[in-house]
């Protein structure tokens, strides 16, 4: 008897650790907490935001929240959080910031919230200034607006909302074009295939390199692409070659970061250079849990390999970076690499916090689908 006991527990010391699995009412409370201190600390939505400057709540920072926003409204349909965004939104007619003729692409994240809203009320005054903003930048043969990556998210769901929402293929066409633009021929093609990662902008791509002779990949950065990979497909039906495409690129993206997470379950601010920034950071790992998670519910993505990615990932930020009073920490300041906001603790407040709470919003709510499946 005492070998066999003996046998078990060797056993049991070999067998590696089992992350444990949240339930969904946790990770509806941690959404929750966040997302009151948030509304309670930005009571006013209408207010513009003074970091070095005076800008509108339109800018991408606020309108990243509200996608974050209505994703929980999603899971936990409150009147407070829809009254919250209805006012931000018609504080500012339900217009693009800097007005219909603006081609950047930071400026039209807002409509994805808007575009959210005519779907739920059918007010077409919710979704006038971005179908006038995006047909007018269609019309243009100009393609090259994505220089840098994070456009991908803030523009290229709104194209696909307007697709679904009208049926007309033009709108999905004109954003793959921008797309491919951006992958294959801006600074020589922005996705690495080869690892599975993109490079922030042009200035990024080899021969750049981090100090320690690395590619120079951004977690938050390449968030950006997998949550707008995401929210593309989101609005189209899972076949044709657009799907496809999207796809493809969505399960290599998630095949590398697989083999780049922490075993404390973040993601390095630099991917794949721990010695140059490396350390926890909140909202890409937050984006990363956002899409991993996706990809788990529709299938893509096998659940041997990816769950006890989702797993671990949750775990990291909601018992690592939220506070008790819902404060997010391990949040990068805005930049366009690695080395903005530095040094990213648990305690630094960054220069916004809006787009960090928005990001954790995403990975919740999908997350919390996710165990809904189990």
């Amino acid at each position: 008897m005492n070998k066999i006991l003996t046998f078990v527990a060797a056993v049991a010391i070999a067998l590696p650790a089992v992350a444990q699995t949240a339930t969904q009412a946790e990770v509806l409370d941690a959404a929750r907490n966040a997302n009151d201190y948030f509304m309670a600390k930005y009571a006013d939505p209408t207010e513009p935001t003074n970091v070095k400057k005076i800008r509108p709540s339109s800018l991408w920072t606020r309108a990243v929240y509200y996608e974050g926003l209505m994703a929980l409204y999603g899971i936990d349909p409150k009147n407070e959080y829809i009254d919250y965004t209805d006012r931000w939104a018609a504080f500012h007619k339900w217009t693009p910031r800097d007005g219909t003729s603006t081609r950047d692409a930071d400026n039209q994240c807002c409509s994805q919230t808007y575009l959210d809203r005519f779907v739920m009320t059918g007010d077409s005054a919710m979704m006038r200034p971005t179908m006038e903003n995006i047909r007018g930048q269609m019309a243009e043969t100009k393609l090259g607006y994505w220089t840098w990556i994070d456009a991908i998210q803030m523009a290229m769901p709104v194209y696909a909302q307007m697709y679904k929402i009208t049926g007309d293929k033009a709108y999905i066409d004109h954003a793959m074009d921008m797309y491919r633009w951006s992958r294959n021929e801006c600074g020589g093609g922005l996705f690495n295939e080869a690892d599975g990662l993109w490079w922030r902008d042009a200035d990024y791509v080899p021969p750049y390199k981090e100090k320690d002779g690395k590619q120079c990949y951004w977690s938050r950065g390449n968030g950006w692409v997998l949550a707008a990979l995401v929210r593309t497909m989101d609005q189209m039906k899972p076949r044709g070659k657009v799907y496809k495409e999207l796809k493809k690129d969505f399960t290599a993206m998630c095949d590398a970061l697989a083999k780049c997470q922490r075993e404390d379950g973040f993601w390095n601010v630099s991917l794949v250079s721990p010695a140059t920034y490396g350390g926890k950071e909140t909202s890409g790992t937050a984006l990363f849990l956002y899409g991993i998670s996706w990809g788990l519910r529709k299938g893509y993505l096998k659940e041997s390999q990816f769950r006890p990615v989702a797993d671990k990932a949750w775990k990291a930020i909601a018992t690592e970076a939220l506070h008790r009073d819902g404060f997010l920490g391990y949040v990068q300041g805005t930049g366009k690499d690695p080395s903005a906001g530095q040094p990213v603790t648990y305690d630094k407040v960054p220069d916004f916090e809006d787009f960090g709470v928005g990001c954790f919003l995403l990975g919740a709510t999908e997350y919390y689908k996710l165990l809904g499946d189990d």
